[in-house]
This record gives structure tokens, sequence and C-alpha cells, in this order.
């Protein structure tokens, strides 16, 4: 699952869709997910308001 996040974390830093303003905030998160070590499932609720543009990278890794 690490390098499944890891693989997600990149994607994101090289996506071209998320404005430059979002990744930082986007990649805090999943970091602060990753460290409370909370469910995939809280992640997606944090990041609500960007799913919709980090979900395709997410789906393309099989994490949804």
């Amino acid at each position: 699952m690490q390098e499944k996040i890891n693989k997600a974390v990149e994607a994101i830093e090289n996506a071209t869709h998320i404005d430059a303003v979002d990744k930082p905030l986007i990649l805090e998160k999943i970091e602060e997910w990753r460290e409370e070590k909370a469910a995939l499932s809280e992640l997606n609720n944090t990041l609500d308001e960007w799913w919709l543009k980090v979900e395709p990278i997410f789906a393309e890794l099989g994490l949804v």
C-alpha cells in the first residue's frame, strides 16, 4: 500500500491538471494521513474538495 501511496504522491506532483496552489495542500493532507495511519476513507473525506482532481490518479493505481 505504501508503494501505491508513493506513486500517487509522485503522480500528483507531476500532474498538470492540478493547480500549483492545490498541490502542496493535497500532499500535506496525504502526509498527515500517512503519519496518522488513518484509513483511506478518511483521506477521501479530508480531500473531498479536491477529489475530482485526484480521483483519476487513485483510480489508475487501483486505490478506488
